[in-house]
């Protein structure tokens, strides 16, 4: 395999590929015990009963952040290594970068190929490694030309190649927004439709959310909170019997909500 590409300078300028933020949900932005302004355990037993509304929003987060991590972790590592080389042209408007990266022991090789239409670009990413050197589409989307909307789909994996997520993603280079949603898309599975969908805005005091949604249960859970105090707050029907908002500080301590 190639272990890096130069780009020719007599051919066309090869598409931008969309940023890591639109693969890849930052779940780390999310208020944890170390990010309180003070920290979880030093506060004593006997306020872990008044941090419900925050451990409730972390639990559902913490889920989705398993489930993808875990599932994730070798597509997630050969896109953002992507970023380290330069793709080379093909023909008809088409480019494929090829690289190698190690993810937990294995060394895997990957081609992330990139085709330009009349107002998006495909993208399809292959891998094998040296153990299987059978190349899997591991995923593929489109983005818009101007790199501010588009979609991947992910296949589980070589041994079981269903697809698996769908994500959708929209940007805002300006003001820095973002919205990006993963969709459980297995066939038949009791949870296809299922989502956790993430965003950052411009609106105060909370500038980011998400949105996780529960198909069995066809129940939605709300979360917003403040990527700078931490302060936050949470809604969902099925848990508090209620459609209010139930809120933590900067803490993690419940509050009322103002």
């Amino acid at each position: 395999m190639i272990a890096g590409c130069e780009k020719e300078d007599d051919k066309e300028s090869p598409p931008e590929i969309p940023p890591a933020t639109t693969f890849v949900i930052d779940f780390s932005d999310f208020p944890s015990q170390k990010s309180a302004t003070l920290p979880y355990l030093e506060r004593g037993l006997k306020d872990i009963q008044t941090t419900q509304n925050w451990a409730f929003a972390a639990t559902n987060v913490f889920v989705w952040s398993a489930i993808i991590t875990v599932h994730l972790v070798i597509p997630v590592a050969a896109f953002v290594e992507s970023f380290n080389h330069d793709p080379e042209y093909q023909s008809d408007l088409h480019w494929i970068c090829s690289y190698s990266c190690t993810v937990a022991g294995p060394e895997y090789f990957a081609e992330l190929h990139g085709t330009l239409g009349v107002s998006e670009v495909e993208w399809a990413m292959y891998i094998s490694s040296e153990i299987d050197t059978t190349k899997f589409l591991w995923f593929e989307g489109e983005s818009s030309l101007l790199v501010t909307e588009g979609t991947w789909t992910l296949y589980y994996n070589p041994e079981d190649p269903a697809p698996y997520l769908g994500i959708e993603w929209q940007r805002n280079v300006d003001d820095e927004t973002l919205d990006i949603k993963y969709t459980n898309i297995i066939p038949e599975g009791a949870e296809n439709g299922s989502y956790i969908s993430h965003g950052i805005v411009n609106e105060t005091p909370y500038d980011a959310f998400y949105e996780i949604y529960r198909k069995r249960q066809e129940n939605t859970i709300d979360i917003e909170w403040s990527r700078t105090t931490k302060e936050g707050r949470v809604r969902d029907f099925l848990h508090f019997e209620d459609n209010l908002w139930h809120c933590w500080d900067a803490t993690l301590i419940d509050i009322d909500c103002n």
